[in-house]
């Protein structure tokens, strides 16, 4: 395998039927193959926990779950400058596997504590919202690092071939994780499902180092630049939140990704609510939100592996993020006239496909403009703070509107001016993103 990552690679050669399909050049198979199974492992994980939560989140009772999310914002508060700390101080080899490891470490004790609370047949309300609250921060930082690692290694041009199929990477093992909750959780129990998430970490780690050994080979000159270089990011622990304040393009982004939270938080507190009042066994609750994961990432998986590569390259990113806006508001038109729990899933689904089919992954390409410092820091804050602090806006704003008297299609209509102005947003993005991209080729950096 060694010999066959150090191969230089042959820019010119004639692409294959494989990448005019999906986009990699016969150069960046190995590099693909080894981000591919990395995101797989990740969100395969994830999407074995993802289904506890919800379900917890509806055992601790969906009156709880604004404050489930304020417990989130201010623990995503308190990590972000320690998260800049460590990017500050430690060179991106050695703390990439260091968040997966923490976080496996996470889980193996989450699984022993859940054993013992089980066997013991006492009750775990409060061990539910610690567990919502963690996995809340957890999932956005592993995809956080995972996206600023990508754009770190591969180039623009790169970018727009390849991040679509690495994302579908992802969507396969979502789905792969969903089915497995699915098929697993009545009969082992969900507590026995987290070893199998810590094991996919640990997989994912591996996949890391081997991305790096990559790193070094094919960007034998240049590799203190990159994720390879044993020198730290430098800058302060803050520097990632006083980049996006300071930036109009940085703070675009931070205000679609609140819109975008605000809007996905309204519709999981309608589905929560319906869901307590007509699903009452806990593990069928479990198994709900795990279809509705798998039916949301085979969606996704047909966008990212054939469609994103070539819709990006036919318009422009502006035009691919703006489609989820675009899908938003038809979805809340749609769930004023209906406000049915089969209408909020089928929303859920289309909203939560397209966003990681076509939005993920051109907004994760917005970051190739930028240092690196930017990439890991202040991406890192916008995909955790400022995405959890939309989710505390989104959850007490609906509390808010319930507690007047508004009925779910009156707070759907509420929604409908946020969506236009999150699409106007995309599309000033992919012209700014652009702008910046042309500068950069002109200082002959691709």
């Amino acid at each position: 395998m060694i010999d066959e990552m150090i191969t230089p690679p042959d820019n010119n050669a004639e692409p294959t039927l494989l990448g005019r399909i999906l986009g990699p050049k016969k150069h960046e198979y190995v590099a693909v193959a080894w981000s591919f199974a990395y995101f797989s492992c990740v969100l395969s994980s994830y999407y074995i926990l993802r289904p506890v939560r919800e379900q917890l989140a509806v055992g601790s009772g969906p009156n709880t779950i604004p404050w489930l999310f304020f417990g989130t914002f201010i623990t995503m508060m308190i990590a972000t400058p320690i998260f800049g700390w460590v990017a500050s101080r430690y060179p991106r080899r050695q703390f990439l596997p260091w968040v997966y490891l923490f976080f496996i470490s996470n889980i193996l004790i989450f699984w022993a504590v859940f054993s013992i609370s089980i066997d013991n047949d006492s009750g775990h309300v409060w061990l539910g919202r610690v567990f919502f609250v963690w996995l809340s921060v957890f999932n956005l930082y592993v995809v956080s690092v995972f996206w600023s690692f990508m754009a770190d290694i591969y180039t623009r041009e790169q970018g727009r071939r390849l991040f679509g199929i690495i994302t579908a990477g992802g969507s396969i093992g979502a789905l792969i994780g969903g089915i497995a909750t699915s098929i697993l959780v009545v009969k082992i129990g969900f507590q026995n499902l987290l070893p199998m998430a810590a094991g996919l970490l640990l997989i994912a780690v591996f996949c890391i180092t081997r991305l790096r050994q990559w790193v070094e080979q094919s960007h034998v000159d240049d590799v203190t630049e990159t994720a390879a270089s044993q020198k730290p990011l430098g800058g302060n622990p803050f520097s990632g939140i006083t980049h996006v304040f300071s930036s109009k393009y940085f703070g675009g982004i931070a205000t679609s990704s609140i819109i975008a939270s605000l809007l996905g938080t309204a519709l999981y507190m309608f589905m929560a609510q319906m869901v307590a009042d007509s699903i009452p066994s806990a593990d069928e609750q479990t198994r709900f939100f795990s279809n509705i994961n798998i039916a949301t990432n085979v969606l996704a998986l047909v966008g990212q592996s054939l469609v994103v590569r070539h819709l990006v390259h036919r318009f422009n990113i502006g035009v691919s993020m703006s489609l989820l806006p675009i899908a938003s508001i038809a979805g809340f038109i749609f769930l004023a006239i209906e406000p049915t729990l089969a209408i909020v899933a089928i929303i859920t689904v289309i909203r939560r496909g397209l966003g990681f089919g076509f939005s993920k992954p051109t907004t994760d390409m917005l970051y190739s403009v930028v240092t690196p410092e930017e990439k890991y820091k202040s991406k890192n804050f916008i995909d955790t703070a400022v995405y959890r602090f939309g989710d505390l806006v989104g959850t007490w704003s609906v509390k808010g509107l319930i507690a007047v008297g508004l009925s779910t299609p009156l707070i759907s209509v509420a929604m409908l001016p946020f969506a236009a102005v999150w699409g106007a947003i995309a599309l000033w993005l992919g012209r700014d993103y652009r702008r910046q991209a042309k500068q950069l080729k002109e200082k002959g950096i691709e």
